[in-house]
C-alpha cells in the first residue's frame, strides 16, 4: 500500500538539493532551499508535468523517511543529502 504525502509537510521539496533544471529555477536548487514549485499548501504546483525533475518523481514517501512528524522528515532527508553530497575538494 502506498503512502501518501502528510498534509503541509513539503520536506521533500525543502531539504534535498535538486541539479537538474526546474521550472523557473535553471540551476536546480541546493539543499535546504524550498522549491519555488513548492505551492503555499505545501504540494508540488508542477506533480505529473513533464518538466518536473525525474529525481523529485523518483523520491516517493515511505514510512522511514516520512516518519511521524514533518521535522522527522526533514532531518532524514537532511541525512540522506550528506550521506550522498560528494565531500568538498
Amino acid at each position: 500500500m502506498a503512502l501518501a504525502c502528510r498534509p503541509g509537510c513539503g520536506a521533500c521539496c525543502i531539504a534535498p538539493s535538486i541539479s537538474s533544471p526546474i521550472p523557473g529555477m535553471p540551476h536546480g536548487k541546493p539543499a535546504g532551499v524550498r522549491c519555488i514549485q513548492l505551492g503555499a499548501d505545501h504540494r508540488c504546483q508542477i506533480f505529473g508535468h513533464p518538466d518536473r525533475p525525474k529525481v523529485c518523481a523518483g523520491l516517493q514517501p515511505e514510512a522511514a523517511m516520512c516518519g511521524p512528524h514533518r521535522e522527522h522528515a526533514m532531518a532524514w532527508l537532511a541525512d540522506l543529502e550528506r550521506a550522498t553530497s560528494a565531500p568538498p575538494r
